[in-house]
């Protein structure tokens, strides 16, 4: 199946470090080599970069490593196809707008059956379960709120959905409309958050450290999500089966 990688953080941070050592999963120490995708809000706009292409040898992944874009959420993916052929339709993170914003989702899993898109204004333009089940959370949401509602309400909606999709097969997802970022745990779902006093990191997938004492303040703060941890020198946190989580500026919300 696909791996994630998000990040949510409570000032602008670029994720070039994180993104080194999740690209080579995608062709070189994994076989995710169908496809890749990055997405950053900057505001009330989003940049994404996609690309069918395997992200160890994407000429835009290595744009994107070697361009510190800023951002403070942002939800990576690489894929390995389940369902739908090798193709930029098919490629995630996908975006949908919704009460006026941005919405960005990513899903690694499989579902073998699909709910029902009847009478939906989200519909699917490539052939994967995953945009499906993006167009179908988003009707849901639509459906029951006419416009975004406070995040503690979001959060137990997007949860009940969750468990709908999680008993049909596998659901990790990541999704996030630039204020906050969500993660949901089917079966492997990890994060890390790193605040001050910061120390050395080292990438598993390459051999490549960083001391992020040197490069952040002594107020920031990041969390980082992905399917398997990125480093081999940090205590990574497993998410539960089941559990759904809320980052804001960097930290998993009650």
């Amino acid at each position: 199946m696909c791996q994630l990688l998000g990040m949510n953080c409570n000032v602008p941070t670029d994720i070039v470090f994180s993104f080194e050592g999740f690209r080579q999963r995608g062709g070189l120490t994994d076989q995710h080599s169908d496809g890749w995708g990055i997405a950053f809000f900057e505001g009330d706009g989003c940049r994404m970069f996609l690309d069918y292409l395997p992200s160890v040898s994407s000429p835009i992944a290595e744009f994107v490593r070697a361009y510190p874009i800023k951002s403070t959420n942002v939800i990576a993916h690489i894929r390995k196809a389940t369902q739908g052929q090798v193709s930029l339709a098919n490629t995630h993170p996908f975006r949908r707008e919704l009460w006026g914003r941005y919405w960005i989702f990513a899903h690694n899993g499989n579902l073998p059956e699909r709910p029902s898109l009847t009478s939906s204004r989200f519909l699917p333009v490539g052939s994967t379960d995953s945009e499906h089940a993006f167009c179908w959370i988003l009707s849901e949401l639509a459906q029951r709120f006419v416009s975004c509602p406070p995040l503690a309400v979001l959060k137990q909606a997007l949860a009940e959905l969750a468990q709908v999709l999680m008993a049909i097969g596998t659901f990790n997802f990541l999704l996030s409309d630039g204020s906050a970022l969500f993660a949901h745990c089917s079966t492997d779902l990890h994060y890390i958050v790193r605040q001050a006093p910061f120390t050395l990191a080292h990438l598993n997938d390459t051999d490549v450290s960083i001391d992020f004492s040197e490069v952040t303040s002594k107020n920031d703060r990041v969390a980082v999500i992905a399917t398997q941890p990125l480093t081999d020198n940090e205590k990574w946190i497993k998410m539960a089966v089941g559990e759904l989580l809320c980052f804001v500026d960097g930290m998993p919300t009650a």
